[in-house]
């Protein structure tokens, strides 16, 4: 390896996770979170009262139940999974660059902040940082949070780093040649499903309309990897989950969905969530447990969840190219 200083430093970053399972670190997470402007876009006269008042007094124990329910050993999954791509792609980047390239990892809520992750790869003398958000999607509930959020750290600082945000990835090939391997990977051991069905992350509807693109980009990697896999336009479905409140989202649902397709005849699912780039308690709670539950009580008779992409050499191989892409004329 070379003694010379870093060409650049990579920020990951991801949404993020409470500290433990408990109900007074996941109030503390969803205070945050909740009071983003980008993810509840409410008047704060309406919301804050609504938040302060009723959400945060009765969602942190039920919340913290299902973190538990889902918790590791070596503590959030979430967190676990981003460290080891944090040290997976550092090595990747030092094989592929001749020299040490920091990767460092922060939260867009939650530990470890962003702050403390650009402090650190300033500290190892980086001065021009590629900030790669883990969405393969843009929205402005997600991706959008990350631009402000660098650009508010930065308001302080007499010398600024040279900065590029890579915005999307959803139709890399790389992206969705992983996507096609885990789920080959997964019908070798386990068999096909008369169905494969894509579960994104929801949005509110009036989101779309106002100019996010999300859907769309969520409709063209669910069609490339459907292509991909060779399947009939019978043998996929793409839906969204995780959704709240009283306002329209896009549509269909999650929920909605497994309840309905027993009743056509659809009795084995294959399910899988591509806008998620690790597990965590939106897939291995909501689509891997209760998804199940709604699917078998429904009438279906088999329903397998396909791990996210996680740490998988694939893609680390995808993170790796996204960094050289992005980042040509810095070395």
């Amino acid at each position: 390896m070379s003694d010379l200083a870093p060409p650049f430093g990579v920020l990951l970053v991801n949404l993020g996770t409470p500290d433990s399972p408990t109900a007074p670190d996941v109030k503390k997470f969803l205070k945050q979170f909740l009071s983003d402007p980008r993810v509840v876009d409410l008047s704060p006269w309406i919301w804050k009262p609504i938040l302060n008042g009723i959400i945060l007094n009765t969602r942190p124990a039920k919340v913290a139940k299902l973190y538990q329910s889902i918790w590791w050993d070596e503590g959030s999954p979430l967190m676990v999974i981003s460290q080891k791509q944090r040290e997976k792609l550092k090595q990747s980047l030092d094989e592929s660059f001749g020299q040490t390239i920091p990767v460092e990892l922060g939260m867009s809520y939650g530990n470890p902040s962003l702050q403390s992750g650009i402090d650190s790869l300033k500290s190892q003398g980086v001065e021009k940082i590629f900030v790669l958000p883990l969405y393969a999607q843009y929205s402005c509930s997600t991706v959008a949070p990350v631009y402000d959020a660098v650009a508010q750290l930065l308001k302080a600082e007499r010398n600024i780093p040279e900065l590029r945000i890579n915005k999307q990835y959803f139709d890399h090939p790389a992206y969705i040649q992983a996507l096609a391997e885990s789920v080959k990977a997964h019908w070798q051991v386990k068999g096909q499903a008369d169905v494969l069905l894509m579960s994104f992350h929801g949005v509110p509807l009036r989101y779309i309309t106002e100019g996010d693109p999300y859907q769309a980009q969520c409709q063209a990697t669910a069609e490339l990897l459907a292509e991909a896999l060779g399947l009939t336009s019978e043998q996929w479905r793409i839906c969204f989950q995780s959704q709240f409140g009283k306002e329209e989202w896009i549509k269909p649902a999650t929920d909605e969905l497994l309840e309905s397709l027993p009743k056509t005849g659809v009795k084995s699912v294959d399910i899988m969530c591509p806008a998620f780039s690790s597990d965590c308690l939106e897939t291995l709670e909501e689509i891997s447990q209760e998804g199940k539950a709604e699917f078998l009580s429904a009438g279906g008779e088999r329903y397998e969840f396909i791990d996210c992409l996680n740490d998988t050499p694939a893609h680390i191989t995808l993170l790796a190219k996204l960094v050289q892409e992005q980042t040509k004329g810095w070395y």
